[in-house]
């Protein structure tokens, strides 16, 4: 059945499986950075977060989930294990369980970036120095 054809029902339920930052449940963490819930899920997390010129977040660890940074705007300056990573739009990184990493905006422009987590990433972070 082509989708001009399809019931109310159906066409009501595709747009829910669809979602964008302008839909998804929206938080403020660290005073100014967004961050938008894509999904939020206990085995898989996606959220799409944006950081203004000069912000950073505090340096910790998740002891179960591994996380992939993407950027989709911007240039982010990620820190994992002592490293220095830039990551320009289109770039990513993995970090694995247990490897202390941050990520800075040492820029004069917004970064935007996605970050995956699988298992999510709640009451699993642990703040290092």
């Amino acid at each position: 059945m082509d989708q001009d054809n399809r019931e109310p029902s159906e066409q009501q339920q595709d747009r829910k499986l669809s979602i964008s930052k302008h839909t998804a449940e929206h938080y403020v963490w660290g005073e100014v950075c967004d961050g938008w819930h894509l999904v939020k899920g206990q085995d898989l997390s996606v959220i799409h977060e944006r950081m203004p010129p000069h912000t950073t977040e505090i340096r910790h660890v998740h002891q179960v989930a591994r996380q992939f940074f993407f950027v989709l705007k911007g240039t982010a300056t990620l820190e994992i294990d002592g490293e220095t990573v830039i990551l320009n739009a289109q770039e990513g990184a993995e970090v694995p369980p247990r490897v202390p990493h941050q990520m800075f905006n040492a820029s004069e422009a917004d970064v935007e970036f996605l970050v995956i987590s699988q298992p999510t990433t709640r009451g699993d972070r642990v703040s290092v120095d």
